[in-house]
């Protein structure tokens, strides 16, 4: 089980997620000609959030390509260059605009590999802000990581802090399987003390990391939620809690073994995500702690989600995403499940 606390560090020079997947994203052009990025706005703009600035500048329009406004064409754009032997890394502006590319995505970039019995992967990476916490609108703040985990050919994974943007963004456009990168949009300018000329290591594709130890209860999460967790196990100190807190880092693959032994650490669980809750990944994740961990539980896997209604308007988000009362809310409750 690996244990890493990430820094909160806000001095001058601390470096931003954003930062960090734009160091990401040149430092792959650089050390790899078949890396090629393409998207809405991506180039001359440098993509709505700036994590493209500056890269059609130093590495020219063929490289960092503006794309016309059609999600299905450029993904199927990417499906053609990663056939003949590029690594295209798509950008879709923003979460629910992906969805005209879900047919692409489904019937031929998760299936490529099994289609070919292994002889033609498709090594694309498909880059998408997700989640709310910025007071977007409907199309703008959507959490669609259950449809990406449920496609069976498709690793889907979403960083939380600055160290992980990087590493995580690395590994992405460095696998030879389609990758489905969740960036949480409310995290972009969330800050760390971390240096580019020295990035730690981050472990592969497929590993959770205990970003906080505990005794009381197990909070397992992911990408925006990690944050708010955190937060929450500092707060829960004063009920006489001690929270663990899992970042989920990849959520397919999954990582059952970290997962597992967290929980049997403190024998009670909470999922936290944005999400909804009904058909939500948090529900796979709670139907897998109850298989291997039944007789270490001494409560029911609680879930702690957004609610399952359509993303609401700016001035409702606050009740919708998950917050550190709910979180501390489901932690009371299993207290007294016996």
């Amino acid at each position: 089980m690996t244990t890493a606390t990430p820094s909160r560090t806000r001095a001058a020079g601390a470096t931003t997620l954003a930062s960090a997947l734009n160091r990401a994203l040149r430092d792959s052009l650089r050390e790899d000609p078949s890396v090629h990025i393409l998207g809405e706005d991506v180039g001359t703009l440098g993509g709505v959030f700036r994590i493209t600035d500056g890269l059609a500048a130093e590495f020219g329009a063929d490289r960092c390509l503006d794309t016309p406004l059609a999600e299905a064409g450029i993904l199927g754009t990417a499906v053609g260059m990663a056939m003949y032997g590029l690594r295209p890394v798509v950008e879709m502006q923003f979460d629910a605009f992906a969805y005209p590319a879900f047919e692409q995505l489904v019937s031929h970039v998760a299936r490529m590999r099994n289609r070919t019995a292994g002889r033609m992967p498709l090594p694309i990476t498909v880059r998408i802000p997700y989640g709310g916490g910025i007071g977007g609108v409907e199309h703008h703040s959507d959490s669609s990581e259950a449809y990406y985990a449920h496609t069976p050919g498709l690793h889907v994974v979403t960083p939380a802090t600055v160290a992980d943007g990087y590493g995580l963004l690395r590994a992405a456009i460095a696998s030879d399987d389609p990758v489905v990168f969740l960036e949480p949009k409310r995290l972009y300018w969330s800050k760390e003390d971390w240096s580019a000329e020295a990035p730690a290591p981050v472990e592969p594709i497929g590993r959770a990391v205990v970003r906080r130890r505990g005794t009381s209860a197990t909070l397992i999460t992911y990408g925006p939620s990690l944050p708010v967790c955190l937060e929450a196990a500092e707060a829960a100190k004063a009920e006489g809690w001690d929270l663990a807190v899992v970042d989920l880092r990849s959520l397919a693959p999954f990582d059952d073994e970290t997962v597992a032994a967290a929980v049997r650490a403190t024998g009670r669980a909470v999922v936290v995500h944005e999400s909804s809750g009904f058909a939500g990944v948090g529900a796979e994740i709670a139907a897998r702690v109850s298989e291997r961990c039944f007789h270490h539980l001494a409560a029911p896997v609680l879930r702690v989600t957004g609610f399952d209604i359509p993303y609401p308007p700016p001035m409702l988000e606050q009740h919708h995403l998950p917050g550190v009362d709910r979180i501390l809310d489901a932690v009371g409750r299993l207290q007294w499940e016996q």
